[in-house]
């Protein structure tokens, strides 16, 4: 069904997307759910490449993400394989010896160990997905793998998304340049506690995998794991990331401080841009949205307190329902903040919408102008600014709004 919906009205198009030396990709009609669309994607790598990885924090996991947790400490990888329409969560041993025989076609068919190929699946949770379809499917799209077949990739991972994602970048590496690129899908069951459903980025620079781990670990944390469509955590949540090493730029030190040497300093700041892309994307193509929301919060008690307010607010459906009705309700935000268990003061607390502050000190601003607001509240972008007034912890997430779109997508996803 993801096929015919509406794209998002804050719909973004996809960039001019390059290629990343070191990786051949592709997408196919395996016939797993859809019909007439692709829904299966493989990438092959470059021998050497290696990989970091995030996964779901669910405890009810899908047998991709056991299969790659388990893989993930060789550090290398030689192949992915992604198939949409069908979770592969919730199937058993079932579940598990799809992995192992979709793994080895696919490490028969790239030449690579078994322990070096990744898999990724989404969609319908409890439904066998039948090995078979990939199997047959594999082969004939080894054949057709290509450095440009990102865009064809990003469309093939697509469930209930109604525009495909990427993003890419470009940075210097001791004095070499390198190249990012990444694609991302996600609608719906998002509220990342690690990374967004799935989303894979490459690159040609040569870095170690714990180099590459410790970046994505840490830049996970200001980009997928603050994001939020629904509070709803996915089983099925993975984000990858591949160096292939094709740009041949000088070693990186695998004991080195990834988050603080100077010589990365470049390539953190062009990865935090794909990721903070990608998520967004994934935001703006929330199941029904029709509102980007960004909520903002300060005078915290500690960082992490920030975001757990700031996520609050995101999630509260009254507080999404307001957006789509574009009212500046104000009183639903400051219940969203009395709720969640973090400190606050009634007192000391403000609240600013579109940059205009409606409420301080425990009630109302005296005489304030609805009129941007009002404004403000008709657009696509609605800034959302909360000041705890007690310490100097600060977050930063994004939301959308709630509409009957959403109830209409999930109240039919399997049928």
């Amino acid at each position: 069904m993801a096929h015919a919906l509406p794209v998002s009205p804050l719909a973004r198009p996809l960039p001019e997307l390059g290629v990343i030396r070191g990786v051949r990709l592709g997408a196919a009609e395996a016939g797993i759910r859809y019909k007439g669309r692709t829904d299966l994607v493989l990438a092959e790598f470059a021998p050497g490449t290696t990989v970091a990885g995030v996964f779901t924090q669910s405890k009810c996991p899908g047998a991709p993400v056991d299969w790659c947790r388990a893989a993930l400490p060789h550090g290398l990888a030689g192949a992915l394989v992604v198939n949409a329409g069908n979770a592969n969560v919730f199937t058993g041993r079932a579940g598990h010896q799809t992995c192992q025989a979709t793994a080895e076609a696919a490490a028969k068919l790239a030449g690579c160990p078994l322990n070096t190929v990744y898999l990724a699946s989404t969609g319908v949770i409890g439904e066998i997905l039948p090995h078979e379809r990939l199997t047959a499917a594999l082969p004939a799209l080894h054949d057709s793998l290509s450095e440009t077949g990102w865009e064809a990739a990003a469309r093939g991972i697509m469930t209930t998304d109604t525009f495909p994602k990427a993003a890419i970048r470009t940075a210097t590496l001791n004095g070499t340049t390198v190249t990012i690129q990444g694609i991302a899908k996600g609608s719906g069951m998002v509220a990342p506690d690690m990374a967004t459903m799935l989303a894979f980025v490459a690159t040609d620079a040569a870095l170690p995998a714990p180099v590459l781990q410790s970046l994505l670990s840490e830049q996970t944390k200001t980009t997928f794991n603050c994001i939020t469509v629904d509070s709803d955590t996915s089983t099925s949540d993975m984000l990858l990331l591949f160096a292939t090493g094709a740009a041949q730029n000088p070693t990186v030190a695998a004991d080195c401080d990834a988050l603080t040497d100077p010589t990365l300093g470049a390539f953190r700041a062009a990865l935090h841009a794909v990721l903070r892309d990608l998520a967004l994307l994934v935001i703006r193509d929330g199941e029904g949205a029709t509102k980007l929301m960004s909520i903002q919060v300060s005078g915290a008690v500690s960082n992490d307190s920030a975001h757990k307010v700031a996520m609050a607010i995101g999630n509260s459906p009254l507080v999404k329902t307001a957006i789509a009705g574009e009212d500046a309700n104000w009183g639903r935000v400051v219940m969203a903040v009395g709720k969640c268990g973090e400190p606050a003061d009634r007192d000391t607390l403000s609240v600013s919408i579109g940059g205009v502050c409606i409420a301080r000190n425990g009630t109302v601003v005296t005489g304030y102008d609805e009129t941007p607001v009002v404004a403000h509240m008709k657009g696509q972008d609605i800034d959302i600014a909360v000041d705890l007034g007690l310490g100097s912890g600060t977050a930063q997430i994004w939301s959308c709004d709630l509409t009957h779109g959403y109830i209409d997508i999930n109240g039919s996803y399997r049928s």
